[in-house]
Order: structure tokens, then sequence, then C-alpha cells
């Protein structure tokens, strides 16, 4: 059966989102995007179709719920809650909540595919991992839209789900391993970045008259747990207006999450000074309460300068009974401006972590301030790329001519505004126009339209942004040095896959032969950089340094003919499948090929 429908969801830190086109019409006409609503439990035996699926998931005890109140359409007795409820009932009781899964996805200081969540349940709760959770959450997504289009079975639909630009390959490959549990077939990856510009694109057919060869336009996507930056590039081809990706920024844990944590702690504060001291979980509780109340007052033409904000008492005493306090609006854009969005000048960078111990947890940004991770990513990240690709100002800073702006926490116009104002301060200093904004109509659905649109663009019925994958990856390559007692062996780092190469392609390194181990178990080094945008395939190089970031080793034992050990002389060959994962071949004299992929249980260090 030929694929009715093209769907691009949106696998959220805060919400997921579901939009839809139909697969087949006009090649001339595009489509219209169609947004889908999602059923889910709002309230205890109450399902209701939502536009958002809140990315939370509850894992409820046996006295948490009524018999039968948390059943679904599809099954009457889920292990779970999903969306709605389970934020709503989290808040209450945190040690039972799921959040911000996604960004566990992406941490490769812990094992993604192990029960680690929630991270601070206490002894016998059940947990599980941030592959499954993020399953689970993909997976009520396609029993939502079985049951309300039972004639468009999901798995026979081409399916496109989004991921942050600096999600590593072992990131995206957990990603395709969850969607896949979940039921997923005919899956497609794409970064956010590309998929909020789609659907600019989308949204104005006009789109060629308000952009112009040589501007640049910088995607800003903060998110719940996020912060991501990307560039793209207007070219021109054939007389024909073409976009390019050329650059992308490093995976930074700062977003709303973070601000949510700063009014917790506010409040925390004020509470202390009333003589309520919170305990951990408890904080917790006040930390879900304040997105909430945050969100109430952020919401478009709000008038509202308070918001209540109440959370359960523990034991006897001050705090046994319920704890009342409210959250004001001046607070919200005192610290969000000072803490979050100070004015800083572009040669003023993020701090690094300075302790050499931390509790485990995300490794957050060390530094709360996004508008000095901007002038990093402008001045440092951006400023590698090739001379003439990205237009730069006198000093050397990437001087986007446009910005659109994606992500929940964008939502808010006090964000929205501070970041133009920090930004065209360093366009004014420069003696460049200020960047314009492009304007969107829906931040909280723009990436899941953008992935329906990219499936009309491959499909031939759009205009395509040129990016391939998102950095450069390499091998660990050993030395050929004799051992020196108490010094490790020297090791370079090759070029397999350079920045930009595109998904459904290889690149062949037929001009030099490396020795591999076989017959025995051996661990596989690999490295990434998001700075290094010009090292072709084949570049070797003698040392690594710090613009290079070592992924997870890939730890494998590959099959041998002969003697357990030895080292079999190959050349290598790097593929980039469609879905944009990377595959590396290597490829003996007499045929034999043996193929290395990033281990999704990954070893840990």
């Amino acid at each position: 059966m030929s694929k009715q429908y093209l769907i691009g969801i949106d696998l959220g830190t805060t919400n997921c989102a579901l939009a839809y086109a139909a697969a087949g019409g006009d090649p001339r006409e595009l489509a219209p995007v169609t947004l889908f609503n999602v059923p889910q439990l709002v309230n205890p035996g109450e399902v209701r179709d939502e536009p958002l699926l809140p990315s939370f998931l509850y894992l409820p005890g046996a006295a948490d719920f009524p018999p039968g109140s948390i059943a679904l359409p599809w099954d009457d007795a889920p292990g779970f809650v999903a969306g709605a409820l389970a934020q709503k009932r989290g808040a209450e009781v945190a040690s039972r909540l799921i959040a911000s899964a996604k960004s566990w996805l992406s941490h490769s200081g812990v094992d993604r595919t192990a029960p680690i969540l929630p991270l601070n349940a206490p002894e016998g709760l059940p947990k599980i991992s941030p592959v499954e959770a993020s399953r689970r959450y993909l997976e009520h997504l396609r029993a939502a839209w079985e049951f309300h289009k039972p004639d468009a079975p999901f798995r026979e639909q081409e399916i496109l789900v989004t991921v942050p630009a600096s999600f590593d390959a072992v990131a995206r490959e957990l990603t395709l391993k969850a969607a896949e549990d979940a039921g997923y077939q005919n899956l497609r990856l794409l970064e956010e970045p590309q998929a909020a510009f789609y659907a600019w694109i989308e949204r104005h057919a006009d789109w060629r008259e308000r952009v112009h060869v040589g501007d640049l336009i910088l995607v800003v996507d903060i998110g719940g747990g996020t912060t991501d930056f990307t560039l793209i590039a207007v070219t021109e081809s054939a007389g024909e207006l073409q976009l390019e990706r050329v650059a992308v920024g490093e995976h930074i844990l700062l977003g709303g999450d973070n601000m949510d944590l700063a009014l917790a702690r506010h409040l925390e504060q004020q509470l202390a000074a009333q003589g309520a001291k919170l305990d951990g979980m408890q904080l917790h509780a006040l930390w879900q309460q304040c997105r909430l109340a945050k969100e109430r007052l952020l919401e478009k033409g709000s008038k509202k300068r308070e918001e209540a904000v109440t959370i359960l008492g523990r034991g006897t005493g001050l705090v046994g009974g319920t704890i009342k306090t409210k959250l004001l609006r001046e607070d919200i854009d005192r610290i969000l401006s000072e803490g979050f969005l100070p004015k800083v000048s572009s040669e003023d960078l993020p701090q690094r972590r300075k302790m050499g111990f931390a509790e485990l947890g995300l490794p957050y940004a060390a530094d709360a301030a996004i508008t000095r991770h901007l002038a990093r990513f402008l001045r440092q990240q951006a400023a590698q790329s090739e001379q003439g690709s990205v237009r730069r100002a006198p000093s050397g800073l990437a001087a986007p001519t446009h910005v659109l702006f994606n992500g929940g926490v964008l939502r808010a116009g006090l964000v929205r505004e501070r970041l133009l104002e920090v930004l065209n301060g360093w366009l004014q200093q420069e003696g460049l126009a200020p960047a314009a904004p492009l304007v969107g109509e829906d931040l909280m659905h723009a990436v899941a339209r953008g992935a329906v649109y990219y499936g009309l663009a491959r499909a031939g019925r759009g205009v395509r942004i040129r990016g391939g994958i998102p950095r450069t990856y390499y091998l660990g390559i050993e030395s050929a040095m004799p051992a020196v007692p108490g010094m490790p062996v020297p090791v370079k780092a090759l070029a397999v896959a350079p920045f930009g190469m595109e998904e459904g392609t290889s690149a062949e390194l037929r001009d030099r032969e490396f020795g591999l181990a076989v017959g025995e178990p051996a661990e596989f080094r690999f490295f990434q950089s998001a700075a290094r945008k010009n090292d072709p395939a084949g570049t070797l190089l003698d040392e690594i340094g710090d613009d290079l970031e070592e992924l997870s080793p890939v730890e494998v034992t590959l099959p041998a003919n002969g003697n357990a050990g030895e080292f079999v002389p190959v050349t290598l060959e790097t593929v980039i499948t469609e879905t944009g994962m990377l595959q590396l071949w290597s490829v003996a004299r007499d045929g034999r090929r043996w193929k290395l992929e990033f281990n999704v249980r990954e070893k840990v260090k």
C-alpha cells in the first residue's frame, strides 16, 4: 500500500507535537499541513484531545488513582501515565515523575539504556531508562494516531522525527532505537532548527522576497531543556536561491528547566525567611509548580501580575500542612533578564565549570547566560567556517541578517526582545545593520510542521536546505611507535566523515591501509568536532586537540578467519545512511568487510 500521509513528530524535552499532510497529490502544489490533537488523560477518568503531549511520564503506585481511572481508548490498564495528567500529578509527587528524558538521552556520562529515571526516586520505586521513556512518548503518539485514523495504519506512513542539531551520533541512534521499539517504520530524522526554518518557509510562500543572496539566518531554539544555535546561509545556484546550513552549535543543556529552577530557588529563599524549610522532594515539586506558574504569567495576552503556587507539606509542624506562596511577574522579568539574558559584550564568553567533583545528574551548562553562549557561537564556532560561507563583521564575528526564533521559551516576548537587543547591539558596534526577526506564527508546533514540509520537499514539492551531518567525525588510530614504559601509545585522529556529508552518500578512503584487530575484543575510539568544518575525509591529525570531543568507545570482537588477535590490512569506507546514521566499513584485500556502528549500550567512563 502506498503511503497516505507524511507525519512529522517533534519529540520535545517539554512537549511533543504531531503534524501531517497528504503524501500524494499534484507535485506542483504544496499540500496543506495539519496539526494533530493528541488524546491523553487530563484528569483521572477524563481523556481529552490536546494540541500538545507534555513530555512527562508518571509511574503510578497501587493507590495513586482509582481503579480504571487511567484507562486510555486503546489501553484499559496502562502501566504509566503520559502527558497532561502526568505533568499535573508529578508536580505533587515528584518521586514518580520522569521529565527531561530527551536531555538524558543526550548525556554520554550515563548508560542511557539503563533504568535510571526518576533519578532521585526512593529505593523500591520503579525506574526506566531514557530510551524507554522516549519510546513511551512515541508509542503514545502512534496509538493516538491509530485511534483517530484507523484506516491509515501508522506503520505504513512516512514518519519524520526531529532531534536537536547538536545531538551526536549516539543520541541520534538511541532516538532511532526508541522509535523502532515503538513500532515506527519508514523513519527519518531531521534537525530541529532546520525543521523550524522549513515551517517558516511553509507559512511564507513569498520567502524568496524576504531573504536574499548573501543573507545569514540565525536560528535560535530554546526549549525546555536545551539551547541550540544554527546558521543558514542564503546562496545562489543557476539563478535560483538556495539554503545551506553552515554552522551548528554545541549541545547546551540550558533552557526552560533552568529558568523554572531559578524561580523555584527564589521562592525557596522567601519561604526560608518565613521559617519554612523545604526538603529535596518539596523543592522538586516547587520546581514543577513554578514551570506551570511561569507559563501562565507569560502567556500571550496575560495581564496577571502574580500566580499562586501551592506545594504539599511533609510530616508535622510548620510544613506539615499545605505551603502556599506566589510567583510575581516582576520577579520572572528580573530573573530572566539579569540571570539568563544579561547585556554582555560579544567578547564575553561563557564560564566553564571549575569544581573537581559534582553530583551525578544532567551536565547542565555551567553558565546560565544564554547571551554569552550566543556570543561564543558567533565568535568561535561559526568563525571556523570556510571564508565566504558565513557573513562576518570586521572583527570576525558571524553577522546574521535575520533571526528565526523557535522553542517554547521564546513564546515570551521578553526573551525574544532581549536577545534581539543584545545581538543588534553587537552588530551596531561593528557598523552593521540590525538583524531582522523572521516572524513565525506558532513556536510550539513549528518543528512538527517543518518536519512535514521536509517530507514534502524530499518528494520534490518544496525547497530543501543543504545540510548533511552537523559535525566532522574521526576514528582514533594508534600510532606505529615503539612502546615506552609508563607512557600510553600516541593516538592520531583520522577524519572519516566530514562536516556536511549528505545522507545517503559514502566516502571511500582507498589511498591508505590500516591494521584492523580481529578475532579478539578490541576498543574503537571515535571523536567529533563542531569547530573543524574543513577537514576532508582522510585527513590524519597527529594530535587530538581541544577542538575534538571523544565519544563513547565501541567495544567489539570482529570475526576472524585465521588466528585471533591478528591485524588485517584494510581500507576504510564511510556511509551516512538515509536516516543520518554513520557506518564505518573496513575492507580487506580479499574482499572481507566489517561494519562498525555506534554502540547503543555504550561503555560509560
